[in-house]
């Protein structure tokens, strides 16, 4: 049998995932190789996301491998995978979640996040409106590339602390760098944030499509990100809006989607918590939550973002 070719892209935050993906993929007893491919995103890195258009701009060129038959999965920051996935590919897995939180990493021992006058690196819109909301404080500064890159503009003093996804951090070892985690509860992350991503083309051969999933998928996150995912779909405003969503299961598999939108200078801010018994009503919950944000006021933030952007 041929190895299952993994595309991914450069950055070492992607090999890692890769690397991992590969690895549980041999101690199933599958072959692999893994395939770079250079993003969009990987290679705009003077504007910000929302300047040059979100939609796939992580994603794109990974999809395109999967349509030729160049690679046999794609390997994505399941934050990073559009709402709206082509007819002809499918999302086959979303393995098990790390921590959720978003954090704040410095070099300074002494960081107080408090501190007047604070700058903080992001190229997160929703991380912007909620420091905005939660931290008035601070103000923020674009911080794109790969997070060693963003490191090194750190130590430079370009900032004096950057918000980054806690996976990230640890994943790639930084542990020691997080000064502040926020709260999950009020700092909501992005939809999927924390889990890997498995994308093939509906076209790839059913047995192995079946294989992959028995080896990647690990099925209470998979459900979770129906439910944020459905969310994001029905809110119609793609990765680069200030949206939120994290769905949770708490006692006795009760299924919770806190899910909520914030305007782009953290002003108004609209959340909605509902929840479900019934795992297999996810996307429904998530369409609930979504509708429930929009109608009290939601579609209004909305609005005045595009109008803003135009």
């Amino acid at each position: 049998m041929k190895p299952i070719r993994i595309g991914t892209r450069g950055s070492k935050l992607a090999l890692w995932q890769a690397n991992h993906v590969a690895d549980e993929l041999q101690k199933a007893g599958l072959a692999t190789e893994i395939v770079i491919i250079t993003t969009k995103g990987d290679i705009v890195l003077d504007r910000s996301l929302d300047k040059i258009g979100a939609k796939g701009v992580f994603t794109e060129e990974l999809e395109e491998g999967l349509r030729t038959g160049h690679v046999d999965i794609a390997v994505h920051s399941a934050k990073d995978v559009q709402s709206s996935i082509p007819d002809d590919l499918e999302l086959l897995a979303f393995m098990r979640r790390e921590r959720v939180n978003d954090v704040v990493v410095s070099f300074d021992t002494t960081f107080d996040i408090h501190r007047p006058d604070l700058i903080l690196g992001t190229s997160s819109t929703r991380r912007k409106a909620m420091l905005q909301r939660f931290y008035p404080n601070a103000t923020t500064a674009e911080s794109r590339g790969n997070l060693q890159t963003r490191l090194r503009k750190l130590e430079e003093g370009q900032y004096h602390a950057l918000v980054l996804a806690y996976a990230g951090v640890h994943r790639m070892e930084y542990d020691g760098l997080i000064r502040h985690v926020l709260p999950e509860t009020q700092f909501v992350p992005a939809t999927g944030q924390g889990s890997v991503a498995i994308e093939c083309a509906r076209s790839l051969d059913a047995d192995l499509k079946a294989q992959l999933k028995v080896a990647l998928d690990h099925q209470a996150t998979h459900i979770c990100l129906l439910a944020e995912r459905a969310f994001l779909r029905t809110m119609e405003g793609g990765c680069s809006i200030p949206s939120f969503a994290l769905a949770t299961f708490g006692l006795e598999g009760v299924l919770q989607l806190h899910g909520g939108l914030i305007s782009l200078n953290g002003e108004h801010y609209i959340d909605e918590k509902l929840t479900t018994a019934n795992a297999q009503h996810a996307e429904d919950l998530g369409v609930r939550v979504a509708e429930s944000v929009l109608s009290r006021g939601g579609q209004e933030i909305l609005a005045a973002i595009r109008q803003e952007r135009q």
